[in-house]
């Protein structure tokens, strides 16, 4: 008979500091210690009360901690970054200064890290939303609609995993091989979008800070849009 999974205590976070120093963890994963499966489920159970549209409850959460498929995912994702699907462009709006004193190369050098462990990392979840059709992703109304049902859930997800010391990040590259990700993980890419792949590890000490953002006064318009 196997021990059941130890409880794991939730941090000693406020409820602004937890919404504040949650961030996206690449560099400080531990892919050496394993992660329980309750402690997931604590995480997915907290998931499950986000809103979601119509009450419908049509999203799921894809947990690869097998090895092998681990291995295959990560090397997906790997190739979803070199091989996107469709010519992209990152040269839109933007708050964050992209020069050499702006932070930039840290989250370069931070990515590239990812690059190299993300098939040791112990849980890569694919968190995914069901559809009637991928038509849904055609009107703007209905796709806001549709990650509107997901979305709420995997943040939750992610703070409650930052509650009990673990990291994430949201990632996508993938996506740009979405229909061989679906056949690894067995998912009938008609009607289930994945959304994203989070990797989930334990992080290497707990102490995390509120980033540096713009000022508030620069993201808030009253009444009507004021350009500047």
């Amino acid at each position: 008979m196997s021990r059941p999974e130890p409880h794991v205590p939730p941090l000693d976070l406020t409820p602004d500091e937890l919404l504040s120093t949650t961030r996206a963890v690449r560099r400080r994963l531990d892919v050496t210690r394993p992660v329980p499966r309750e402690v997931l489920l604590d995480c997915t159970r907290l998931a499950q009360q986000a809103p979601t549209g119509r009450n419908r409850q049509r999203w799921d959460f894809v947990f690869v901690t097998d090895p092998d498929r681990r291995r295959a995912l990560a090397e997906l994702w790997r190739r979803g970054l070199t091989e996107p699907a469709a010519p992209r462009s990152h040269d839109g709006p933007s708050r964050h200064d992209f020069t050499a004193g702006s932070g930039w190369p840290a989250i370069a050098g931070s990515l590239n890290h990812l690059v190299e462990i993300l098939d040791q990392v112990p849980v890569l979840m694919v968190p995914c939303i069901r559809v009637g059709s991928r038509a849904e992703l055609d009107d703007p109304a209905t796709q806001a609609g549709t990650w509107g049902s997901v979305l709420p859930a995997v943040w939750s997800f992610m703070l409650a995993a930052r509650s009990r010391g673990l990291g994430t990040v949201w990632t996508t590259p993938h996506l740009n091989v979405e229909r061989q990700t679906a056949a690894l993980l067995g998912l009938p890419y008609e009607t289930t979008v994945q959304c994203g792949l989070i990797p989930v590890a334990w992080t290497i000490g707990t102490e995390f800070k509120p980033a540096r953002r713009v000022p508030v006064t620069e993201v808030v318009h009253w009444d009507r849009w004021s350009p500047g």
